[in-house]
Order: structure tokens, then sequence, then C-alpha cells
């Protein structure tokens, strides 16, 4: 039936080639995320005091400010791909699936949007 037989992929029980750029892409992301999150720990690290104003100071540079968006950007991602794989696998119901979808689709975009201002806001003075 599912095996990959010419009638299995008629009645929706064979591959859907999904697969393929969905490892990718969370492969892709895991890779941005050992370039980033590094970065971040070394920066920090290498920070005289960990007051507010040496932060602030540091976050509103422009390199620190655009690794800090692009970390924002590419976490929330590579959560939203994990979670996804997740709940294909564990929810099965139809009703629950709606819910879950609605929930993984918006969380992370808000997450990031928010972090995203936030960071933005700081690199302008504004904050």
């Amino acid at each position: 039936m599912g095996n990959g037989t010419s009638i299995g992929r008629v009645r929706g029980l064979g591959s859907s080639h999904h697969g393929a750029h969905h490892w990718l892409a969370s492969r892709l992301s895991a890779v941005g995320n050992l370039v980033l999150i590094p970065f971040l720990m070394v920066s920090l690290a290498l920070m005289p005091t960990h007051d507010f104003a040496t932060v602030h100071a540091w976050a509103a540079k422009p390199i620190p400010s655009t690794a800090l968006v692009l970390i924002m950007i590419n976490t929330f991602y590579h959560a939203r791909l994990g979670v996804q794989v997740m709940l294909e696998d564990y929810v099965h119901e139809e009703s629950g699936k709606v819910a879950v979808w609605l929930l993984v689709n918006t969380l992370p975009l808000a997450g990031a949007a928010y972090g995203i201002i936030s960071v933005i806001r700081i690199a302008l003075g504004s904050a």
C-alpha cells in the first residue's frame, strides 16, 4: 500500500517529497547557530562588566546588533522546524492539529518579532 508503489502514491500513502527540504533547512539553521551563538557567548565573556549600561552599549553597535537579529531569526526558525517534526510524529487527531499548527506558526514568529524590534530599538537609541 504505502511502500512506494504507484497505487500507494495515488492514495497519498507514499513519499510527499518534502522531507529533503526540511532536513536541509534544519541542518543549515543548526550550522548558523553554531556560528552565531559562540560569537554571542565570546562577546559577552569579553566584556569588562555585565551591567546594563555596558551590555546596552555593546548591543547598540552595528555588528553585535546585526548578529543579535540574525540569532533571533535563526534560532526561532530552527526551533519551529524541530517542534514541527515532533508534532507531525505525535499529534494524530485532526481537531488537535489545527490548534497546534496555529501555535507552531505564530509563537516563533511573535517571539522573533519581539526580539528583533527590541534589538532595533536599542540600536537606534530609543530604548
